[in-house]
């Protein structure tokens, strides 16, 4: 074990790292279940998409943590999967196997752009001052999901306020907060994921720890066949260009797809990776001078990259890397250890889905929001008093939350950075990659807004 994870390396123990796997895969548990109801409003059949789901995450994850040795979990993303469904399919009128085969287009593309070195390329040209912003970005994006998944926030005429605390999940979210913070001050080994336990515990007598209705793992079986390899039959990949009108449109959906996923994890691993040192500097040096893939960084990359064509063979929208993978990092996770443990809940899961479905909202959403607060110190390296640093950093970080979306916040960051530079009249200061990522933003945007 040692020798494969380097744990000494790294500074972590087998202890540490199971911990981190346990507090990864329950911080993101919610995905097997929310993302085949959600892929099943498509025409997709539920158990297809359950059997396919977890199919993926383990098949992502294990890459991960075997190849890269990094602490990520990967899993069907939410956001891409809601485009998947409101936009691809129903706005735009493309079948769900038509969908799936863009999806698997798109993994092809990210697989490329990492091959060629483009997606480190584009990291390495991110200026350090929006390194910093998109770190805490992703802090406070990671609490807000908290928030938002326990619904302690309600839009009422898209005003946003604090929800009346007149519900059961509102009253466990806010006990398991509690407790999840004294633990941390009282600085108790394991106070995350204990948290998350006892507030799901604790959720029994109050009836907010429920099981929800599944399909068996047999009748799951049964259904995988309606998905798995659908891509490279007439439905999928066969009609996808048979309509010479709609080549454009695929193009520019397959186009969308790959950049709202690329950015995605290069914010995930920004955010989380920098700070801990999971990817420092020296990883970086090596990544610039060496050919193949040699650092974590490249690796870890490249492991996101391949999972997004696995998971649409067998029938899943695209799968990336989780940004709630800072919870298990946040407890101590280095290496691809806590990722092959979140890998074996995974499997464990798809016999126990009624089990794994209890866990509620509010018992992870405590967790995710510790865990954001951590990760927001990242802002501290940001010269908030000088107003052509301050702008970027603040779009790339807080529009994170705003829009819901890592890509739009980096999007926002890049655009104004930008602008900024011309106005200082030093555009030479930014880099070409940058130019072309706001370009390819700007570009996105338009198509869409069009559409």
């Amino acid at each position: 074990m040692e020798k494969l994870f380097k744990l000494k390396q790294y500074g972590t123990t087998p202890g540490r790292e199971v911990v981190a796997g346990l507090t990864t895969f329950f911080a993101m548990a919610y995905i097997i279940v929310v993302n085949p109801t959600l892929l099943s409003q498509s025409g997709m059949e539920w158990g297809a998409v359950f059997l396919a789901t977890i199919i993926s995450s383990i098949v992502g994850t294990l890459i991960m943590g075997l190849f890269a040795n990094v602490p990520y979990a990967q899993a069907p993303g939410m956001g891409l999967n809601a485009f998947f469904v409101y936009t691809v399919c129903f706005a735009l009128e493309f079948t769900w196997q038509q969908a799936l085969s863009m999806v698997f287009i798109c993994g092809l593309m990210n697989i490329l752009i990492t091959v060629t070195k483009i997606r480190k390329y584009i990291i390495a040209a991110i200026p350090r001052s929006l390194q910093n912003a998109i770190g805490g970005g992703i802090g406070i994006f990671v609490a807000y999901i908290g928030l938002l998944n326990v619904g302690i926030i309600e839009f009422n005429s898209g005003v946003p306020a604090l929800a009346a605390l007149n519900k059961p999940a509102f009253w466990l979210f806010l006990i398991g907060l509690v407790l999840t913070v004294v633990l941390l001050a009282c600085k108790v080994k394991g106070a995350i994921l204990i948290g998350i336990i006892a507030t799901t515990l604790i959720g029994i007598p109050m009836k907010v720890t429920v099981t929800t209705d599944t399909v068996s793992f047999v009748e799951a079986c049964r259904q995988l066949p309606q998905t798995f390899g659908v891509i490279f039959t007439k439905a999928g990949l066969g009609s996808l260009f048979s309509d010479s009108s709609k080549i454009p449109l695929v193009l520019v959906t397959v186009f969308s797809f790959s950049l709202s996923d690329t950015f995605e994890t290069i914010g995930t691993f920004i955010g989380t990776g920098r700070r801990t040192g999971i990817f420092d500097d020296e990883d970086e040096k090596v990544m610039e001078s060496a050919p193949g893939f040699r650092s974590r960084m490249d690796r870890a990359l490249f492991a996101d990259s391949t999972a997004t064509s696995i998971g649409a063979i067998f029938g899943t929208s695209n799968t990336t890397t989780y940004v709630e993978s800072a919870a298990g990092i946040g407890v101590g996770g280095r290496t691809g250890l806590t990722s092959v443990v979140v890998s074996i809940c995974f499997a464990i899961s798809a016999f126990l889905a009624a089990f794994v479905s209890a866990i509620p909202f509010a018992a992870t959403a405590p967790a995710l929001v510790v865990i954001g607060v951590m990760i927001m110190s990242s802002f501290r390296e940001i010269n908030w008093e000088d107003f052509n640093e301050a702008i970027p950093a603040f779009f790339a970080g807080v529009f994170m939350a705003i829009c819901y979306s890592i890509s739009d916040g980096i999007a926002a960051g890049f655009i104004f950075y930008c602008i900024i530079k011309l106005c200082e009249r030093k555009p030479k200061e930014i880099h070409p990659i940058i130019w072309i990522s706001t370009a390819l933003f700007i570009l996105n945007y338009i198509i869409f807004a069009i559409l």
